[in-house]
């Protein structure tokens, strides 16, 4: 008897921790929405900050969705600021199990101990939920102090290895996961977490370039054993497509890019990206598409200054649909309290939520040069929804046209730089032409160094000559620095000259007189130092680079008998709300350029 009742019990106990460890994607029954601070603070935002974008999201969000209020990157540094990362001289803020803790001169609420539970509580009394982001690992300053890890007799020196330590911010080692003590430490700060109310985990470098299985497995043991409902967000992307299986039965959402910002050429690049993504979503398992550059952003963040987004309206609509008919999370990434009409019509569009929260057998129909559409199924029996894009562009350069280019230069050639010398043949025009090299990756800061106008017996700097026009893919085009505000390097040396983004074009007149140019085009050490991007072309031109104008709006035809649609439907756009009309056949919207509709389809019986 007693044998019997000692097999029942772990029978079950065995059946009660399976169903806990599957609880984790009921957390998130439908993709998770809220605002991060990252787009707009960096590593720098306040709790005065945090509080301001909680008390805007409860008043004015909360009944469309809106639920997660999440710190990002390094809460626990003192003095870290913008435009990068203090890794000079940081100042870490630590607890006797080296767990970090957050920076009480950004946090007061935090002081004496109480770590981030006051911020909790306050955003909690709102009816909302609380979220932190942290790095992979054990803190190295806990294994220079050799600190114990909580419940072990062993310390952070017995736990940690250099090898494949973050390339990006020096913070931590990386956790050896068949150690004594690794899981423990995972245990001792996510039993921490759980004691302040976390509800929201987005763990870094974790997932790219390299992902660490072991680790996501420590990760969600530690999770899953504080019996907390806290959802796992793994970072940065792209995940490894070969691991999909394995994140998506241990994670809630995880990256599908890098770090997405407001650049019309990363908005693009997501439509093969969902594509390639789409069947791995799952009830509770979300691909991640990263978060939403819009409304005022750059405030104090990495990339760029303070602007409100650089998305046209066109592109913001795009990123809304492609984000909802794909499903995935949405993060807000501008400060919620500078949010103006439009930007607000946006998120709060309960129809456009509906296909992101309701809609099923989500697919892309077609994914063309100049076009797309996804198409998913209504809650309503025989009803869909329907997205249509116009991703036509102007070509921003038509390489026929240079009158000299490179080869591709990326962080992964021997020299990350290529000199030029050419004639100018009587020109009264250049442009310097910075493009992605076609992968399409975020890091590709582009420097033209020393570029030089001369000919037999003068010489003028451009950084001495104010450029007619400059654009470049994310920031603003500096002199005598690099694209995020640093100084100006090529393969480790300083150098004066002009700093950009791919992709990028820069305008000048030439003076009269000059017959050739020079310089050095080369990736920036910004970009160098990364563990993705840095792919680039550099093309010089004499004339307008740019291909034919392409039309400001395109009709782009849906089959609706492909749709199973044999009859009559109607057809209401959920942008406006109006009924679009009853249509047969096919259905043929005008879309802007750079533009999206989105739509519901509804048999006329």
């Amino acid at each position: 008897m007693k044998k019997t009742l000692i097999t029942a019990l772990t029978l079950l106990a065995s059946v009660t921790f399976a169903q806990h460890k599957a609880d984790f994607h009921q957390w998130a029954a439908t993709p998770p929405m809220g605002w991060n601070s990252w787009d707009c603070f960096g590593p720098t935002v306040t709790e005065s900050e945090v509080k301001a974008n909680t008390d805007y999201m409860s008043k004015n969000l909360k009944q469309f969705g809106w639920e997660y209020v999440v710190v990002d990157i390094r809460w626990y540094v003192s003095n870290d600021k913008a435009h990068g990362y203090n890794q000079t001289d940081p100042q870490y803020n630590i607890d006797e199990y080296g767990r970090l803790l957050p920076a009480e001169n950004r946090f007061p609420s935090a002081k004496g101990g109480k770590g981030f539970k006051p911020l909790a509580d306050y955003i909690h009394s709102k009816g909302l939920k609380f979220g932190i982001h942290i790095m992979r690992g054990v803190p190295i300053v806990a294994v220079e102090r050799g600190l114990p890890i909580k419940g072990t007799k062993v310390t952070a020196k017995d736990i940690y290895s250099p090898a494949d330590q973050c390339s990006w911010l020096r913070d931590m080692y990386t956790i050896v996961p068949d150690k004594v003590g690794s899981q423990e430490y995972y245990n001792s700060i996510f039993e921490l977490y759980a004691s302040w109310g976390l509800d929201f985990v987005k763990v870094d470098d974790l997932s790219s370039p390299i992902y660490f299985e072991k680790e996501v497995e420590m990760i969600r043991k530690a999770i899953d054993r504080t019996g907390r409902k806290i959802l796992l967000s793994t970072s940065p992307g792209e995940t490894p497509i070969d691991h999909a299986d394995h994140v998506q039965k241990n994670a809630n959402m995880w990256r599908t890019v890098g770090d997405f910002w407001d650049s019309w050429e990363q908005l693009k690049e997501h439509f093969e990206v969902f594509e390639r993504w789409n069947k791995w979503r799952a009830f509770g398992a979300y691909p991640d598409g990263d978060m939403l550059p819009m409304g005022r952003i750059g405030i104090r963040a990495e990339r760029g200054n303070p602007r409100m987004s650089n998305f046209t309206k066109d592109e913001q609509y795009t990123l809304m649909t492609l984000w909802s008919i794909f499903k995935s999370p949405l993060m807000f990434g501008g400060n919620f309290p500078d949010n103006d009409a439009f930007t607000n019509a946006l998120i709060t569009n309960t129809s456009v939520l509906e296909v992101l929260k309701k809609s099923t057998n989500n697919r892309p129909l077609f994914t063309k040069e100049e076009s797309a559409a996804w198409v998913a199924d209504a809650p309503q029996k025989g009803e869909k929804f329907l997205a249509v894009f116009n991703k036509a562009d102007q070509k921003m350069a038509v390489e026929e046209k240079a009158v000299w280019k490179s080869g591709l230069i990326s962080r992964d050639t021997p020299n990350q730089s290529q000199a030029l010398d050419i004639p100018l043949k009587g020109a009264k025009k250049l442009y310097l032409v910075t493009t992605n090299g076609g992968d399409n990756t975020d890091w590709d800061h582009g420097d033209w160094a020393n570029p030089v106008l001369y000919n037999d017996k003068n010489s003028l700097s451009l950084t001495e000559l104010t450029w007619k026009k400059a654009t470049a893919g994310w920031g603003k085009v500096r002199v005598n620095q690099g694209v995020s505000g640093s100084d100006l390097v090529v393969n480790k040396n300083k150098e004066k000259g002009i700093g950009t983004h791919a992709n990028s074009v820069i305008e000048f007149d030439i003076p009269e007189g000059y017959t050739h140019f020079k310089a050095l085009v080369g990736v920036d050490n910004a970009a160098a130092m990364q563990n993705v991007g840095a792919t680039m072309q550099f093309m010089v031109f004499t004339e307008d680079p740019a291909g034919p104008v392409v039309p400001e709006k395109s009709a782009i035809s849906i089959d609706l008998k492909a749709l199973g649609f044999t009859g009559k439907c109607q057809i209401v756009d959920l942008w406006s709300g109006k009924k679009v009309g009853v249509f047969t056949g096919t259905f043929s919207p005008e879309i802007n350029r750079h533009g999206a509709g989105m739509y519901k389809i509804i048999p006329v019986k």
